[in-house]
């Protein structure tokens, strides 16, 4: 994405104070994800949470960083059908000179430092209760150097998805502004392929076509993370238009605005969507449409009307509790966030929708081209290098690490040691 107007110190200063609030987002989602998770898991969840995106930080600032950029220079170009396609950077390696860069570049990085954070905490959360916590940052860091740079130059950096429109006249090329399909669609097809690869938690699927509820320990810790989300989300989505699409000050109020009612639009489907199915609301299927909303605003809040905003939250909402009961009763994928649900499919649909209500022509096909991207592309990319770390590093901890939780196997103490946090007669 090019901006469309020129990056003032106003827009420099405000843009920075946004990003000192974006690690909000972070810590929201970790704490949904360790409220979700089982208890016993409680202090080996969120100490990963520190760890992967830590990883995730180091990987992409010392490697990632050279192919994610798009401020020195052209990149490495191919010429495919008489057009240039952009398809890595070539930035400094390991930051090198950064201190010299212009003012937009650096915040540019440390934006991209923030999102690959960001990414890293999705797959986390789905490999709760079973995913080893050194696996689980070297996960982290190969995705932060190798598919997230790569992908956010494509999107961020001038890349051959961003220029669709020059090339191919596809509306304005592809458009992520926030991340939906760079940070949350990216995580959540890791989720998907974690999941997969690592298998269901032990006594979560005893029989085939049923499964066993293994409800969050602490719905406080997952409601509340949705309040600290909201905060970093609307710093996010603010910092994004200003970087990615040049927005003007007097622009970014509607985008805050948009970015409320997608979250509260999403929560209140979902509370119905619940409320019908159950006779009483689900508060951490709340929480996850809640969540969605917010994932989908990512794409889309800086793009749309109030009123399209409202339609966008609604449907992400609806969709997300039906999608987290397939994904478990129809397909036996053990998601304990819910975190493919929520920004797999969250992040498709805000991709969607910018193009459903673009007023470019050919906005819509750009955006799809996005999305096969995604999903034909660099979600076999995933597969195939988590795959190859699990035969390096196994995945999966063995059967009675997980009998007595991954507090006491992998740090040898209980979040809650006063507390008896589980009795597994199903492991006897």
């Amino acid at each position: 994405m090019s901006p469309s107007h020129p990056f003032t110190e106003n827009s420099f200063a405000l843009t920075l104070g946004l990003l000192m609030v974006a690690p909000l987002a972070i810590a929201g989602v970790a704490l949904i994800s360790n409220g979700l998770g089982r208890s016993r898991s409680a202090a080996q969840s969120l100490l990963g949470s520190l760890a992967v995106a830590s990883a995730a930080a180091i990987a992409f600032a010392l490697v990632g960083a050279t192919f994610a950029d798009g401020s020195f220079g052209p990149g490495h170009i191919l010429h495919l059908f008489a057009r240039p396609w952009d398809w890595a950077g070539t930035g400094p390696v390991a930051l090198n000179g950064m201190d010299h860069a212009p003012g937009r570049a650096q915040l540019a990085l440390l934006f991209e430092l923030l999102a690959a954070m960001l990414m890293a905490l999705v797959p986390w959360s789905s490999g709760a209760d079973r995913w080893r916590l050194v696996a689980g940052a070297a996960s982290a860091a190969l995705l932060a150097a190798l598919v997230f740079p790569l992908l956010a130059h494509w999107v961020w950096g001038g890349g051959w998805l961003a220029q669709l429109g020059v090339n191919f006249s596809l509306g304005t090329g592809f458009l992520d502004v926030g991340g939906a399909g760079t940070v949350h669609v990216l995580g959540g097809l890791s989720a998907l392929a974690l999941a997969w690869i690592a298998g269901s938690r032990r006594g979560k699927f005893p029989k085939e076509g049923l499964s066993t509820a293994m409800p969050g320990h602490n719905a406080p810790f997952v409601l509340f993370g949705c309040f600290v989300a909201l905060v970093g989300w609307l710093a996010w989505n603010l910092a994004g238009a200003l970087l990615w699409l040049g927005d003007g000050l007097s622009r970014l109020p509607l985008t805050a605005i948009n970015t409320l009612l997608m979250g509260a639009s999403a929560l209140a489907s979902t509370f119905a969507v619940t409320h019908y199915r159950f006779g009483k609301p689900d508060a951490s299927l709340c929480a996850n449409g809640w969540l969605a909303g917010l994932v989908a605003s990512s794409a889309c809040a800086s793009l749309l009307l109030p009123l399209e905003a409202v339609f966008a939250g609604l449907v992400a909402g609806i969709l997300t509790p039906l999608l987290v009961e397939f994904l478990e009763l129809a397909v036996s994928i053990d998601d304990p966030s819910g975190a493919i649900s929520v920004h797999g499919a969250g992040g498709l649909w805000g991709l969607i929708a910018v193009g459903v209500f673009a007023s470019q022509n050919g906005q819509f096909v750009a955006q799809m081209v996005g999305i096969a991207t995604l999903v034909g592309l660099v979600f076999p990319l995933v597969y195939l290098l988590f795959a190859l770390l699990d035969r390096a590093l196994p995945f999966r901890v063995d059967p009675d690490g997980e009998r007595l939780g991954m507090d006491l196997h992998e740090l040898g103490g209980s979040a809650y040691p006063e507390f008896v946090v589980h009795r597994d007669d199903s492991y006897r």
